[in-house]
């Protein structure tokens, strides 16, 4: 895969039906790829195997501990450069802290994230 296409790329854990939906039309009008995970092991073969531009976690998902996983990929020296973009209810401000500390590059609102969305991804596909 050419360095371009990996450019193009998201990983994401996430569970929420909704969420996924959005990303992937989101994705789709950008011009990116994503692949969707739905445990630490298969995110971390994803992430050795081909590195995305953008990974996005959703902070609540029941199947994995995201703070854990964003602590675990900036401490690895191959992958601390993929940009962490999480998203968590607007009432965790206790989580949303703990998972800035840990190393997401940008921890949204729920609600802002959705919205947001768009903007966001045009930004990562170019």
């Amino acid at each position: 895969m050419s360095n371009k296409q990996e450019s193009k790329r998201i990983l994401a854990l996430v569970s929420d039906l909704l969420f996924t939906v959005k990303i992937t039309d989101a994705a789709k009008r950008n011009g990116m790829q994503v692949d969707y995970v739905k445990t630490e092991e298969d995110f971390f073969n994803h992430l050795k195997t081909a590195p995305p531009a953008l990974v996005i976690l959703d902070l609540n998902i029941p199947s994995a501990e995201p703070v854990k996983l964003i602590q675990k990929l900036k401490k690895d020296e191959n992958l601390k450069s993929i940009h962490v973009l999480s998203y968590v209810s607007h009432v965790q401000g206790d989580l949303k802290v703990k998972a800035q500390e840990a190393g997401s590059d940008l921890v949204m609102a729920r609600s802002a994230f959705s919205q947001n969305l768009q903007q966001i991804l045009k930004r990562h596909a170019s």
